[in-house]
């Protein structure tokens, strides 16, 4: 079952699926300002934050996760935003179950193939030895010499964790992403699509939605629309949270 973090207790159920090398506590923040009109479900993602870890791992299976966990919980008529990697794990359940959705929002991801563009922090994950280096500053260090970008660096720190009270760790599943690393790109298939009223919301830096990609959203989700974040990329709610909260309350409530 996967973990989350459940906040408020409002009739109205709000499941936020996060991104690639994320979880449900990147969400914290926006989720509790949620709060005051949902119960928020900060769910984490198979082999990421305190969920359990397969060897399994692409777009079906994690639907089935979220199908599981909907199950359990007995929830219906549920609003649902994903980011990135759980936008895409959010369409997929879209349209395979269109009828426990009430609205959806993707942030900044479209349902077409990606190509493979995280090798080099995959890579650079890749060498950290936690046998050598035993400080939090050291593993940054470590990331810093590769990846520049230093919010990148910041958020890939936020897994970082004691396993023990002498050995860090990363809270994602490192093995299973590395060897399922092409499975994060995959594109709904041609006769997947679903008529809930959805919103596409992306980053005014970011890349991940163009114009051009406007005719493959349509087809999949003919009740669509796209509003642009400004001031933000791909990190578009925590650029710009009250933008990106002000539109996510106005298409939901």
């Amino acid at each position: 079952m996967l973990h989350s973090n459940i906040i408020g207790d409002n009739k109205k159920n709000l499941i936020i699926i996060h991104g690639y090398f994320g979880s449900g506590d990147n969400w914290k923040s926006l989720g509790k300002k949620f709060s005051e009109n949902f119960k928020v479900h900060l769910v984490d993602q198979r082999n990421h934050g305190r969920s359990p870890h397969y060897d399994e791992f692409n777009y079906p299976i994690m639907r089935d996760d979220l199908y599981e966990y909907i199950e359990y919980h007995k929830l219906t008529d549920i609003y649902v935003l994903g980011h990135s990697m759980g936008g895409k794990t959010a369409m997929f359940l879209a349209c395979k179950y269109p009828d426990l959705i009430k609205k959806l929002i993707v942030a900044d991801i479209g349902p077409q193939q990606y190509e493979p563009h995280h090798t080099l922090i995959l890579d650079t994950l890749g060498k950290i030895n936690f046998e050598v280096l035993t400080s939090r500053k050291s593993v940054e260090q470590e990331l810093e010499k590769t990846i520049k970008d230093f919010g990148t660096r910041q958020f890939l720190l936020k897994n970082l964790y004691w396993k023990t009270k002498t050995e860090l760790g990363f809270r994602f599943n490192l093995n299973s992403i590395i060897k399922n690393k092409l499975v994060v790109g995959e594109g709904l298939s041609n006769e997947m699509n679903s008529s809930i009223s959805t919103l596409f919301l992306k980053g005014e830096k970011s890349d991940y939605i163009s114009e051009n990609d406007t005719d493959k959203i349509k087809k999949h989700f003919p009740n669509y629309q796209i509003k642009t974040i400004k001031n933000a990329g791909h990190w578009l709610h925590a650029e710009n949270p009250k933008d990106f909260y002000n539109e996510v309350m106005s298409f939901f409530v």
